[in-house]
């Protein structure tokens, strides 16, 4: 037999919500993770379908920079309209959360806790962009309108 002082049990508490945290943590690192690599797939797939109107956009006159700068816009535009939809699909789950089991420890997400998720995927829609802008920066104006 043994006992717990309320000490012991605190401190047993406070080490299942750092757990807790540290688990939530790793989790959205892998989700981020996935989502740049999903954003870089979708940006090199919609490169390759307009690989001839890159080449039409770089045979008039537009430089490298501009696409590549085009290109990271659009890729940084699909991170932020995922973060949007994921900030209110999560804002819907704690309000549901919070109807279902109503306690004194609610959910809640801070205003703070929005920004940082927002720039997050601000920076994950500029790393995930990175290679496909350079790619299309790249292409010759020559080669390009020969693609088929």
């Amino acid at each position: 037999f043994g006992f717990r002082t309320q000490e012991n049990q605190l401190d047993t508490i406070n080490q299942q919500i750092r757990n807790a945290r540290m688990s939530g943590g790793i989790i959205a690192a892998i989700s981020l993770l996935v989502g740049g690599i999903g954003i870089m797939n979708i940006m090199l797939a919609s490169i390759n379908e307009r690989i001839r109107e890159i080449g039409i956009c770089k045979a008039v006159g537009a430089t490298g920079l501009a696409i590549f700068t085009q290109v990271l816009i659009e890729s940084i535009v699909i991170a932020l309209l995922g973060a949007a939809l994921g900030v209110v699909t999560s804002y819907g789950f704690v309000r549901v959360l919070e109807l279902i089991t109503p306690t004194a420890n609610a959910p809640v997400i801070t205003p703070q806790a929005m920004v940082i998720a927002v720039a997050f995927s601000a920076a994950v829609g500029i790393f995930a962009g990175l290679f496909p802008a350079w790619k299309a920066a790249q292409l010759h104006p020559i080669q390009a309108l020969r693609y088929e």
